[in-house]
């Protein structure tokens, strides 16, 4: 006997597609609300724009973590949606499979994503967090060149003031320069130019060679009976870096920690009782995302098949209510824990070991209980609201005319 039927290829036709748009859909969409304020940013602090695509790569693995699960659950929920609302699934019942077969592809799907999103959160999520952290301490402390904020005064080590009006080719060619600069013995030089282009100083790393194009210098201070004016084509002016400071090191933080990691860290009394407690908190939030994920095709097919003669998608929406409300649910209790007020496991298990009797009790009720519906009460309602709202925003009904509601119910007095 084949383990692959001709049936389990048509299911996981109908799972792999809207399971990767879904992926695809879910990623984008997060991506695109924090690019928004990754710009915002990024132009507040005046660095260039390719930092901001470097810093949202570093977010895909962490949003990866919440699209994975999303894309599995929908994916297989379509499918099993189709097959009831095509009543291929009641064909499918009636020779003999049980949705408990049925489920025998979904869950390879289940258990490849899980393994792949146990590496993400392991691995690759603490290691581009930390990355993106060090991207944006970069950007502030203008280790990227990017501390040249365009039309504002810049002060450069206490004794400049630079200003441009405008800036091209991401920073390096300037448009507009006023700079004011003072030296040690108390002499003040103002130069204005028409445009200038930054270079490195080969012969020092502190310094930065900024070259002036078509302006002047008035120098004046002690021992200047009058002030200076110099015309000139081509200046080149030196300006001192910052000295910046390093980053941290990865791991000062609990959610850039390794799995591995945080099991030595959590459980080992040589750490204090703050780093065992967030250690422990960060543990058990990534290993309780990636094991509810087996419960996941099991609530699928359970909000998957609407009621007989009804093709409401209440169940759609539940699904996505139930999983996003879960993982907040999950974050809420990872930071309570992280301080110290709530013992770990009860914070992170429990809501899990309630929510995974929820998706046992759906399931065993729709696959086990005969006529068994788990949301059918809430279809019933949602049914009655959907036709109260229909009646009270219908337009005003003309002499004689026939609706489509008055056909409807002609049709079931039938």
């Amino acid at each position: 006997m084949k383990f692959f039927t001709a049936i389990d290829r048509y299911i996981a036709r109908l799972v792999f597609v809207p399971m990767v748009s879904v992926f695809v859909l879910a990623a984008s969409l997060l991506v695109l609300d924090k690019m928004l304020k990754l710009f915002d940013f990024v132009a507040t602090e005046g660095g260039p724009v390719s930092v901001v695509f470097k810093m949202l790569a570093n977010l895909l693995p962490e949003y990866a973590s919440l699209a994975i699960p999303l894309g599995l659950m929908l994916g297989i929920l379509f499918a099993f949606r189709k097959l009831a609302m095509s009543s291929e699934l009641d064909v499918m019942r009636a020779v003999g499979l049980s949705y408990t077969r049925l489920l025998r592809v979904p869950y390879i799907f289940a258990i490849v994503l899980a393994a792949l999103n146990l590496l993400i959160v392991s691995y690759l999520q603490p290691l581009s967090r930390y990355y993106y952290e060090q991207l944006q301490f970069e950007l502030r402390s203008g280790a990227l060149g990017a501390s040249i904020k365009v039309g504002e005064f810049n002060s450069l080590q206490d004794r400049t003031a630079l200003r441009v009006e405008s800036s091209r080719d991401e920073g390096r060619d300037l448009r507009g320069i006023f700079a004011r600069l003072q030296t040690a013995e108390g002499q003040v030089m103002v130069i204005s130019a028409r445009e200038g282009r930054f270079f490195a100083n080969r012969e020092s790393r502190d310094t930065v060679i900024l070259r002036l194009t078509d302006g002047q210098i008035v120098q004046d201070g002690p021992g200047i009976t009058s002030p200076r004016v110099l015309t000139f084509a081509s200046h080149d002016l030196p300006i001192d870096l910052p000295k910046i400071e390093q980053f941290r090191q990865r791991g000062d933080a609990d959610r850039e920690y390794f799995l591995p990691e945080l099991l030595q860290i959590g459980w080992n009394e040589r750490y204090s009782e703050e780093a065992r407690n967030q250690s422990k908190a960060s543990f058990n939030y990534r290993i309780v995302e990636v094991v509810m994920m087996f419960l996941l095709p099991l609530l699928a097919v359970a909000l998957a098949v609407p009621p007989k003669r009804s093709t409401s998608a209440l169940g759609v929406f539940l699904s996505i209510v139930l999983v996003v409300a879960y993982h907040k649910v999950n974050q809420y209790g990872q930071d309570v824990a992280s301080l110290g007020r709530v013992d770990p496991a009860l914070a992170l298990w429990g809501p899990f070991a309630i929510f995974a009797a929820l998706i046992v009790w759906m399931y065993w009720r729709l696959a086990y209980v005969p006529g068994g519906q788990p949301i059918g009460a809430l279809e019933t309602a949602f049914a009655r609201i959907s036709k109260v709202l229909r009646k009270l925003f219908a337009r005003r009904r003309l002499p004689g005319e026939i609706t489509a509601q008055d056909a409807e119910d002609a049709a079931h007095a039938a």
